[in-house]
């Protein structure tokens, strides 16, 4: 998982409410095994018209967030089903980091699995950054991992964030939950040996 340390993009605004996981990847495209390749289809029923058109009104398809990485929302982001294929979208899309008010508790985890920065600020500052988004497109953010702090290019947005040591440290340095057990190979391989289990195999002994 690529490490998150900090991050400068431009934002793509959705200035809703109780955005759930089957607006974020809808149902119809949980049929992939692998992770990657979701991001076509981010926000399919909102992005596209019913003849696959690409929606004018939709804001990811309109001049200047094309190439948006830091999404902000409103309250109860990611809530609904517990899918992790919501955060695999908006990675592959190229989202680093997603900023609310508040997330739904399934989808705020799933996101730290794969290398997406949840970001929980005060909703007056949310709104903030969703009118500047909203009215200048190509508004940029930075959001400093190492810091916790989140800052626009002129510095009249600075808001400070919260987040657990222990998510942080896995975001610093790249860590899901099979890297972090894989740091230590080394007493799982001297526990097998004592235990004699050989490539998870027991063997007998004597």
């Amino acid at each position: 998982m690529e490490p998150f340390i900090s991050h400068s993009g431009t934002v793509m605004p959705i200035n809703r409410v109780n955005v759930d996981t089957d607006q974020i990847i809808p149902k119809q495209f949980l049929k992939r095994i692998e992770r990657t390749g979701f991001g076509q289809f981010l926000f399919n029923d909102w992005r596209y018209l019913e003849d696959g058109s690409p929606n004018p009104d939709f804001i990811l398809n309109k001049p200047g967030y094309e190439d948006a990485s830091v999404l902000v929302g409103g309250r109860n982001f990611g809530c609904g089903s517990s899918r992790e294929h919501a955060p695999w979208a908006l990675q592959d899309y190229g989202f680093r980091c997603i900023i609310a008010p508040g997330f739904a508790d399934i989808f705020f985890n799933n996101c730290f699995q794969n290398g997406v920065l949840p970001v929980v600020l005060p909703e007056d500052i949310v709104n903030q950054i969703l009118e500047r988004a909203e009215s200048n497109p190509g508004f940029r953010l930075t959001v400093d991992l190492e810091s916790k702090r989140v800052w626009d290019a002129d510095e009249e947005i600075v808001a400070e964030f919260e987040i657990e040591d222990f998510r942080r440290h896995l975001l610093l340095n790249g860590l899901d939950d099979i890297s972090l057990t894989l740091e230590h190979n080394d007493e799982i391989d001297a526990f097998e040996a004592r235990r004699g289990i050989h490539g998870g195999v027991l063997t007998a002994k004597g």
